[in-house]
């Protein structure tokens, strides 16, 4: 009996350059692409600062808006945004200076090629100092490339430095926030496990800082380098530095990386040196004086606050000079006034606090529970009544505060004070809060605002 034959042909699978990174025709590759990579770091960087420019206002306006607020984890991202693009920006602007510069030196090279210290006919002296210093134009225009391309790839590696101190950073704040702080966690946890990894956390964020401003010192000593590989292990994870760990080491393996790396460094504590000076005009008087009875300051006024684009103080009113038949007050939302309503009213406290980052999507809507909040922003507004008292020079007025909006759109709390009493001229709006310290009941200051009253 005659089997049929079955043939199999076996065809050769073929890897892809990017796979088979040790193909020569992908070597060639990256070679051809090294040599013309110039001409995309300027594309890049081109668009990028363009980009960041348009984009840089905006996050500084959130980041104060935020801070201004007291919205801390809203502050930390603009804050971190902000970082980013101010480091981008000046480092591909000195890119971006020092390739054009390098262009100009290829151009003159075209014309006039290497330099001729002969034709110079300077003094032996002259001539010997300058062939040794200055060399050769070529050797110049190989520096200024390599100067280019280093400070075109170290500058987005230093974002993802500025990211791994903030996710360190991170680390130690969800820790103590929600082991250490935690009322849900046993004690065996929260501080028998808790302690310890804090102490590890905190001496592994220090060694490795050490690590890294020694450049590698720890990894090469034997001994030291076998204690401090699962402190690198853990915090390579929390830095993200194993997305950009192929570029540290080819930075640190060449002498000439290394030695950028060290002088940038004075550069970014001159800019920020540079950036903190600015004018005084005056020994007693400066724009960022609170309002008080002696000083109007424009953030105290809405009118001001959409014509000048300031930020909101804690207590605005509508403007300096009154005409209207009423004062109308705004107080600015922070979470550190909802903190004060928990602490005189803890049983409007939420088992679950829901401040901070969430997401708009909703499973399930529940009619009892929204009536039931109703009722507790009811008792919510009653505990804000309770807390603040406005008065207008020594006038103490019970109006009631409810929620609002001012014309920027800002949450907060709002009332309206009646001007028939009032005399024309100058006034003061006097906004305190109780505070219970030791058992007694105190008044603190929240804010001042003058303002003259005009009526029409």
């Amino acid at each position: 009996m005659n089997m049929p034959k079955f043939r199999i042909n076996y065809q050769p699978i073929k890897l892809t350059m990017s796979q088979d990174y040790n193909n020569p025709a992908f070597k060639k590759l990256l070679q051809k692409l090294q040599e013309e990579s110039w001409q995309l770091e300027l594309l890049i960087s081109g668009f990028a600062i363009f980009g960041l420019f348009t984009a840089i206002e905006p996050i500084f306006d959130s980041m104060r808006e935020a801070q201004n607020t007291r919205q801390l984890s809203v502050s930390v991202i603009y804050t971190i945004g902000f970082i980013s693009c101010a480091i981008l920006i000046f480092n591909l602007m000195f890119h971006v200076l020092l390739r054009g510069l390098w262009i100009g030196a290829l151009g003159l090279r075209y014309v006039s090629g290497d330099i001729d210290y002969d034709v110079l006919n300077y003094s032996p002296k002259f001539t010997k100092y300058l062939k040794k210093k200055v060399g050769s134009f070529d050797k110049y225009i190989g520096t200024l490339e390599n100067y280019c391309s280093i400070i075109f790839a170290i500058s987005f590696l230093l974002i993802f430095y500025v990211l791994a101190i903030t996710f360190s950073i991170f680390t130690i704040v969800l820790l103590a926030t929600y082991v250490l702080d935690s009322d849900t966690l046993p004690g065996w946890i929260s501080k028998g496990i808790g302690i310890p990894v804090m102490v590890f956390i905190c001496f592994g964020m220090l060694i490795t800082f050490i690590d890294f401003i020694t450049l590698g010192f720890l990894k090469k000593k034997k001994w030291i380098s076998k204690i401090y590989f699962p402190i690198y292990w853990v915090f390579s994870f929390i830095t993200l530095s194993f997305l950009y760990r192929a570029l540290v080491y080819n930075f640190l393996d060449n002498k000439f990386g290394r030695r950028l790396s060290l002088i940038l460094v004075p550069f970014y504590i001159l800019a920020a040196i540079m950036t903190s000076f600015h004018y005084t005009k005056s020994n007693y008087i400066n724009s960022n004086l609170n309002s008080s009875s002696i000083m109007a300051n424009s953030s105290s006024y809405e009118n001001l606050l959409m014509e000048n684009k300031t930020f909101t103080d804690d207590v605005i009113i509508q403007s300096k000079v009154i005409t209207d038949p009423f004062v109308k007050v705004f107080m600015l939302y922070s979470e550190n006034i909802e903190d004060r309503v928990f602490y005189y009213n803890p049983s409007l406290e939420p088992d679950k606090d829901a401040r901070g980052l969430g997401t708009d999507i909703v499973i399930t809507s529940n009619f009892s529970s929204e009536t039931k909040i109703d009722s507790l922003r009811q008792e919510y507004l009653k505990t804000i009544n309770s807390i603040y008292t406005i008065k207008i020079d020594s006038t103490t007025y019970n109006n009631e505060l409810i929620f609002g909006q001012n014309l920027k759109k800002e949450l907060g709390f709002e009332t309206y004070i009646g001007t028939k009493e009032l005399r024309e001229g100058k006034h003061l709006l006097k906004v305190s809060r109780r505070s219970i310290v030791e058992g007694d009941t105190t008044y603190w200051r929240v804010a001042r605002i003058p303002f003259w009253y005009y009526p029409n």
